[in-house]
């Protein structure tokens, strides 16, 4: 599904795509059979399915008008607005962002991280191709609410599926903000988003950890990997020496090359409120150690730990930051 839209021109494969997308992760999610995992895919699926009816709505004004089914020839006003909206949808930006934490806590962490790298792969590709024709302030608007609701409500979160949903949504912010100047440049965040994500996904996946009460002892299970964690939470929110601070640097130095100070000072606040719980959790996981306060029965040490993959993307997701000129010069 994610090859059929990223390789299309016309609209209605476009679309396609992102059908076989959806129903492929439909069983991912309900796959556990628990009540909550059953209303996470319905509510997945009535998004995914009314955002994808307004993709084909917003493709067939344009059609209609312009006799045009390319992606890049969107230039009916209507469409380009729907488009903006749909996509959103799809995606899970502000004010459309409801279903995507309730989706994320109803799924195990594996689908969890399908659902906020993969399955949003997509639609950015789709925001790409049709960036230039696509409604400024009404994406701009977006972009600095969904930064802003994804800081305020990730803060009183202790579920920590729901806390990395409303740090996506936050993120999906900076790259919405950016794709009408820079599209390259949301590519760019997009993927080493993924890959920081990817990596705090796989390690809570590896001491199965599911909230913030069960993080603070996981440290017995894993104490190197727990360290490793805390780096690449720090990584998502934008530290300096790691690699998470490379997109946020190069977006607000766009942003203030296309004289859009006040938004790049807006956007640059409002990660600080990101920045309070990702400390959160990192404070959790490695600095809360004994002697602490919890009444948990401590884990067992997992010896068996040979996990190459973890270590390839976590030693990504924190040392790219020097390699940007060479990023800089292939984007």
């Amino acid at each position: 599904g994610t090859t059929i839209t990223i390789s299309s021109n016309h609209w209605m494969m476009a679309w396609t795509g992102l059908e076989i997308n959806t129903l492929a992760i439909i069983p991912l999610i309900s796959k556990s059979h628990h009540p909550r995992a059953i209303e996470a895919a319905i509510k997945y699926f009535l998004v995914q399915a009314a955002a994808s009816t307004l993709v084909l709505f917003s493709s067939t004004i344009n059609a209609w008008h312009t006799g045009q089914w390319d992606l890049t020839q969107l230039t009916h006003p209507t469409s380009c607005l729907l488009l903006t909206t749909a996509i959103a949808m799809k995606l899970g930006l502000v004010p459309f962002h409801f279903w995507f934490p309730e989706v994320l806590q109803g799924s195990s962490l594996t689908t969890a991280l399908l659902l906020s790298t993969v399955m949003k792969f997509p639609p950015i590709t789709i925001l790409y191709m049709s960036s230039h024709s696509l409604n400024p302030t009404l994406l701009a608007t977006m972009a600095i609410a969904s930064a802003a609701l994804g800081g305020w409500m990730g803060l009183n979160q202790t579920q920590i599926r729901k806390i990395l949903a409303f740090s996506s949504i936050s993120h999906l912010g900076w790259m919405s903000i950016i794709i009408i100047y820079n599209p390259k440049l949301t590519l760019l965040t997009f993927y080493l988003y993924s890959l920081m994500t990817a990596t705090v996904f796989l390690i809570l996946n590896t001491t199965k950890t599911m909230k913030l009460s069960t993080i603070m002892i996981s440290w017995t299970k894993t104490p190197m990997l727990n360290a490793t964690l805390m780096l690449a939470l720090l990584s998502l929110a934008g530290l300096p020496p790691l690699t998470g601070f490379l997109p946020k640097w190069l977006i607000i130095h766009e942003l203030t090359k296309q004289e859009m100070t006040v938004a790049a000072t807006v956007i640059a606040m409002l990660s600080l409120l990101g920045l309070f719980f990702y400390l959160r959790l990192a404070y959790y996981s490695t600095i809360t150690l004994p002697p602490n306060s919890t009444n948990h029965m401590k884990q067992w040490h997992i010896n068996k730990l040979t996990n190459t993959p973890i270590a390839i993307i976590a030693s990504l997701s924190m040392l790219l930051l020097p390699l940007s000129p060479m990023i800089l010069t292939s984007i």
